[in-house]
């Protein structure tokens, strides 16, 4: 019997151990995140390990609900300790849940210790974290050295300032490159309550005054030049579905009066304008030289009271299957009829579409960089060792693996960089079983490539770093 966590942790064969150890232990290009840019600069000390683990991680506070833990000690008023307890007591039963890997890996990776955490064990683990957390190392910034990230994209809404990305630009104590990404949601979501209010904001931090779709995008593309100053590198756009209704100005102009004035917008009326940012939008990243992702299929609040209780993304969200299929390779034709389509990353929530979004990439691929195309990591409820496998072997399957840009963390915790070893681990097990098996030489200058590829020098080359 395998101990739990050790060095070969995920790795059963001896060329698995091989290519892990010696090629996948590379720095982290963590592109895609949702870090505080301002806990960066002023390296947040952390006074537990709640703070660190409990204060917005969704998937734990998920768990702790599967377990019938009351809210009160999730997100209501219970000490940090007693919330510390309660999710020590669930942990035990989340066999093959990747939060179990994922804790255990940062509790040894970043504080020592070799044990297992349960209720019996959290005061033990409490005292150790707490003791760890006061060292000046193990600030924000110490966590991002110790991790080997050499970039952090972060996550940004046009209207931002980005104040705290001038400032880490300025400081030269900070090593880490940190960028912000693009992300407009807000401006495309006309269908979602307070949309008028956001076109506001965008109107006054822009200085344009928005009345139709020509105003719109031109605030939008002023703000993208304004990331585009500040080291952006890559836009985000999360949908919830992918959408495809072409529309002329003139409609346009009427249906964003509809939005403007607080009338009620219809779903093919949302879909209209949200297909005329995408193709926008995306001919703009060309221009600016950015990478575009996508993700989309997910299913938000569908538990209404508890999103009036608590708000948006507190662990209520869902797998939301829906046939986009159409409707994204509309929108990447759209761009590439321009000779506009950027680099583009691709993410489903819905795993079913994993051979689809390998087929469709193999259709708008460029010469300009090799996967110009990506399929994105394993995403969300995605990112465990089924899910990562699925992505990798699809893949594998119906693209070029070896162009692969890896591995994400799209967390907003400054230790689920564990999270890329977690991924190394599971990529070498299954590229050493294809070897073990005779289904690829025994190459170590091609495997080599392969893995420090999708481990590193993808992403690098991919993001332009």
């Amino acid at each position: 019997m395998k101990p739990f966590l050790d060095k070969d942790f995920l790795l059963s064969t001896p060329t698995a151990r091989k290519l892990y150890h010696e090629f996948a232990v590379c720095p982290i290009i963590d592109y895609h995140c949702h870090v505080s840019p301002k806990e960066i600069f002023e390296d947040k000390h952390f006074e537990n390990i709640t703070e660190v683990w409990l204060g917005g991680d969704h998937y734990k506070w998920r768990l702790m609900r599967g377990c019938g833990v009351e809210e009160y000690y999730i997100t209501g008023d219970a000490s940090a300790r007693e919330k510390f307890q309660k999710f020590a007591e669930c942990l035990p039963l989340a066999i093959g849940n990747p939060m179990y890997h994922w804790c255990h890996l940062e509790l040894k990776n970043y504080f020592g210790f070799e044990g297992i955490l349960n209720g019996e064990t959290a005061e033990a683990v409490w005292q150790l974290t707490e003791e760890k957390l006061k060292s000046a190392d193990m600030g924000v910034r110490g966590l991002i050295e110790k991790s080997g990230v050499v970039f952090i994209g972060t996550t940004d809404d046009p209207v931002d300032s980005l104040e705290w990305h001038e400032k880490i630009k300025n400081d030269a104590t900070i090593s880490t490159v940190v960028g912000p990404s693009f992300r407009p949601d807000k401006a495309l979501n006309i269908d979602k309550a307070g949309w008028a209010e956001y076109i506001g904001q965008l109107a006054c931090v822009s200085g344009v005054d928005i009345h139709d779709i020509h105003t719109l995008k031109e605030a939008l593309r002023r703000r993208m030049e304004h990331f585009d100053r500040n080291g952006c590198l890559a836009s985000d756009h999360g949908l919830d579905f992918m959408v495809w209704k072409e529309a002329d100005a003139a409609t346009l102009d009427n249906i964003i009066a509809k939005g403007l004035a607080g009338e009620c917008v219809s779903a093919e009326e949302a879909a209209a304008l949200k297909t005329e940012l995408l193709v926008f939008c995306g001919t703009c990243y060309n221009e600016l030289g950015w990478v575009m992702q996508i993700h989309y299929n997910c299913l938000r609040n569908p538990n209404t009271k508890m999103l009036q209780q608590l708000g948006p993304d507190t662990g209520f969200d869902c797998i939301g299957p829906h046939n986009g299929s159409r409707a994204l390779a509309n929108v990447l034709d759209a761009l590439y009829q321009k000779d506009a389509l950027p680099r583009t990353v691709l993410y489903s929530l819905d795993n079913s579409d994993n051979a689809f979004l390998d087929t469709l990439m193999g259709a708008f691929q460029g010469s300009e960089i090799a996967g110009k195309i990506q399929h994105g990591s394993a995403w969300w409820f995605n990112d465990h060792k089924q899910g990562m496998t699925e992505q990798l072997v699809s893949l594998g399957n119906l693209g070029v693996l070896g162009n692969f840009i890896g591995m994400l963390t799209d967390s907003r915790s400054f230790l689920s960089y564990a999270r890329h070893e977690y991924f190394r681990r599971i990529l070498c097990d299954l590229i050493g079983t294809w070897v073990e098996n005779g289904e690829y030489p025994d190459d170590m200058t091609a495997l080599e490539r392969i893995v420090k590829g999708i481990c590193f020098e993808n992403a690098k080359k991919y993001f332009k770093l």
